[in-house]
């Protein structure tokens, strides 16, 4: 329960993402920056984060020991996130890269096989509540796709569909890699740090292409690195890693991230003065309400019963 409720501020958070990106956009600032721009300004505050917690040595040596996997996973869990996101949010309206981008919820499940060896890693009751969450996303959208192009359809999805599958992918990989070693802001810096080079690139790149990014860009990017960046990637990650031994809680974690679509739709509404769903699109938000009480009563359940890793570690 309270993993769940961890998720659901996280998306809170994170769906300042969607809103202050396409803002960004709308006023012409270069998606190249507000990808790299985030995580520039990540990094003094994770630093001093840690720091201030005396483990920031413990990072490094973790990293030293296995450089080429956290290059890897880091590389996929953050730049191939989030780099598409903000291209998408560059050609589509917030509502439908949020909406898109709850293809994660059923992504994380359908990756569990390549992560987690043996028999019975398929969590099909979590698959099948999570489609109850993503059929409502679909009517969010059905309901305002006559408001937009075929084109931005195209470049708002399909990047995005990167994005569902990078995210969860460097996520577990990387909670694969550190073990209980390190705790969440220890990971959450060292997976930003890791990254670092190919955001530079990136920056590079938008200094070339576009010039120096606006105040206003900075401002909001430094929003969304404090909202999105620190306070829901480590509320999200601390809530992941509570439940990671355990596939069907970690899909209904993971399925929380859902909850953004709505936090969207009222933060476009009040921002960028979009309207308010109707319609289908209501029916679809209470879908997605009615997938997470589900999501939350199976939940329950699974607290009540022996994980596999207990009963082996009783078993030892």
């Amino acid at each position: 329960m309270k993993e769940l409720l961890l998720g659901i501020i996280s998306s809170m958070f994170f769906a300042v993402t969607f809103i202050l990106n396409r803002s960004m956009e709308l006023d012409g600032g270069s998606w190249m920056w507000s990808a790299s721009l985030r995580f520039l300004f990540m990094i003094p505050f994770l630093f001093f984060i840690v720091l201030g917690r005396r483990n920031l040595l413990q990072v490094f040596s973790e990293m030293k020991q296995a450089p080429l996997q956290w290059l890897t996973w880091s590389f996929v869990g953050f730049v191939l996130f989030y780099a598409p996101l903000t291209y998408a949010a560059a050609y589509g309206p917030g509502w439908l890269v949020a909406g898109t981008w709850q293809m994660t919820i059923v992504a994380g499940i359908l990756i569990a096989p390549l992560i987690v060896k043996g028999k019975g890693v398929m969590q099909w009751r979590a698959l099948a509540i999570s489609s109850i969450i993503l059929f409502g996303v679909f009517l969010i959208q059905f309901e305002k796709a006559a408001d937009t192009t075929f084109l931005e359809w195209v470049v708002g999805v399909l990047p995005v569909l990167v994005a569902c599958f990078a995210y969860p992918l460097g996520n577990r990989k990387m909670m694969a890699v550190c073990g209980d070693r390190l705790d969440t802001f220890q990971r959450i810096f060292g997976m930003t740090l890791a990254s670092l080079p190919f955001w530079l690139v990136l920056s590079a790149i938008a200094g070339v292409q576009a010039g120096a990014p606006s105040p206003g860009q900075v401002v909001q990017s430094l929003i969304v690195a404090v909202s999105s960046g620190i306070i829901a990637t480590t509320l999200f990650f601390f809530a992941t890693n509570r439940v990671q031994h355990h596939q069907g809680k970690l899909a209904a974690v993971e399925a929380t991230q859902s909850t953004q679509i709505l936090f969207v739709i009222v933060g476009e509404a009040w921002l960028l003065s979009s309207p308010l769903p109707s319609g289908l699109a209501l029916l679809g938000v209470c879908l997605i309400m009615i997938g997470i009480v589900i999501h939350t009563l199976f939940m329950s359940f699974l607290n009540k019963q022996v994980s596999p890793v207990q009963a082996l570690s009783k078993a030892e």
